[in-house]
């Protein structure tokens, strides 16, 4: 097991810490911003779309359902715990790298899955499924990276999306509320189950309803923490712009960060959020009702401007004014970004640690809910249907057995295959770069957007 945890480490030293792999997502969501037309400027018509029922589209759930789904997905403990290890890493710069990120990642949620929907297939029992695999082997008939992508998808679901998570749920519940772990795994795992035996449009109704009110309970936390540290706004912002291009390491009793180090941070962090350029989001924009995919596309980025541009852009504003507000929280010993998000929320009185652990609970719940969807789409890619059942009893276990183990190796795994999985992903973007320009630019024109054209292949 040594020798495992060795070799995955070496292999993500060089595909994430040598800058490989951020290097290339941060690089796709600059070429589709341009490559689509700055499609950006477009993102509050994918919000207005993604409240609309479209009448006229054939698919197993709504846009706003696709949308919840996708968002329980990425909305996970990185906007909670991840912007506080960035900002404990990088410094207040990474803030404002993690924003860009999110801002310019829109793009390439909006490419994947405008292809997840061109190319997607219609099932003989009348469903619709799509994704980066699909996209690969319809679009540019490289069938065997497609099942790749499918193979590494379908593994790191069992890391990210299941264990990891329901680790992060026990571990919280235990040390706040003394609740053993043995039956927060065992009742993760029956809610999960309940869940995802109805599929997509089961998991669908409990992520349209869990995701808004999560989200909003901690949005309205985030803007308490704000109004106690209303006079240390401005100089937050201040903090984050001038610490994201400082040429060398500030002095004082700040955290000492130069620009190198906030974007690296920032940028990794804003990407592990949003997953912009991954390929899962895609798989379930392939399952909504749309008329086109133009549509569906708009509606899928609205989900990284959430995630990254609202959320993560909060949580960093209030970790930030919390520690100008509080200078002893920088000089805490050994600071990481659950103690500096920990700290933040304590500013809260009595109930400032109940809204942190819902907010943990639930973000990390709905992202075992989003992450199922992801991986059995592709385990039916590979297999058939008749994998479905056994892949969702094998997640359910992997998510009691997540509650109860050390995860170092798993959270290791789980990096690992996720560059393994947007390799692919990104590779049909780029090939398929020359069709996103096109179908964008047509749709956009003499108001096209209003056109019925379903794409997907009987």
């Amino acid at each position: 097991m040594e020798q495992i945890a060795s070799f995955v480490k070496l292999v993500n030293y060089y595909l994430w810490d040598a800058g490989p792999m951020i290097v290339l997502l941060f690089g796709i969501h600059l070429f589709m911003t341009f490559k689509t037309g700055f499609i950006q400027r477009k993102v509050f018509l994918g919000i207005k779309l993604s409240f609309q029922k479209d009448a006229y589209g054939s698919g197993d759930v709504s846009h706003f359902g696709s949308l919840t789904t996708a968002l329980a997905a990425t909305i996970g403990t990185g906007n909670i715990i991840g912007v506080g290890t960035a900002i404990a890493l990088g410094g207040p710069g990474a803030v404002l790298w993690m924003w860009l990120t999110g801002v310019f990642g829109i793009a390439t949620k909006y490419a994947e899955s405008l292809i997840a929907v061109k190319y997607r297939v219609k099932t003989e029992n009348g469903t619709m499924i799509g994704g980066a695999m699909y996209a690969l082997e319809r679009g540019l008939k490289m069938k065997w990276l497609g099942a790749l992508f499918a193979l590494f998808a379908a593994i790191a679901a069992f890391g990210i999306g299941s264990s990891v998570q329901a680790n992060a749920v026990a571990v919280v519940l235990n040390e706040n509320l003394n609740v053993p772990v043995w039956i927060s795994g065992l009742a993760i795992s029956v809610l999960l189950a309940l869940v995802i035996i109805g599929g997509i449009k089961s998991i669908a109704n409990v992520c349209v309803k869990l995701v808004p009110l999560m989200t909003i309970l901690y949005v309205a936390g985030c803007l308490a923490i704000l109004a106690f540290n209303i006079d240390y706004l401005i100089p937050a912002v201040s903090e984050i712009i001038k610490s994201a291009f400082a040429p060398k390491a500030a002095g004082g009793g700040f955290i000492a960060a130069t620009l190198m180090s906030a974007a690296r941070y920032g940028i990794a962090r804003g990407l592990f959020s949003n997953e912009s350029g991954m390929g899962s989001a895609p798989i379930v924009a392939a399952a909504a009702k749309t008329r086109n995919p133009f549509r569906q596309a708009l509606v899928a980025s609205s989900g990284t401007f959430w995630d990254t541009v609202v959320i993560c852009a909060i949580t960093g504003l209030v970790i930030v004014s919390s520690m100008i507000a509080n200078p002893g929280i920088v000089n805490v010993e050994k600071l990481d970004g659950a103690i500096l998000t920990h700290l933040a929320f304590g500013q809260i009185p009595y109930v400032g640690w109940i809204m942190l652990t819902f907010g943990l609970v639930t973000f990390a719940f709905s992202t075992i809910l989003g992450w199922s969807y992801y991986g059995e789409r592709c385990a039916q890619y590979l297999f058939g249907p008749k994998s479905n059942a056994p892949y969702r009893i094998i997640y359910v276990i992997t998510a009691f057995a997540g509650s109860l183990i050390s995860l170092n190796l798993v959270w290791s795994l789980a990096d690992m295959f996720n560059a393994f999985m947007a390799i692919p992903n990104i590779i049909a973007v780029l090939l398929l770069s020359g069709v996103i320009a096109k179908e964008t630019k047509y749709y956009l024109k003499d108001n096209n957007i209003e056109e019925v054209s379903d794409n997907s292949y009987n």
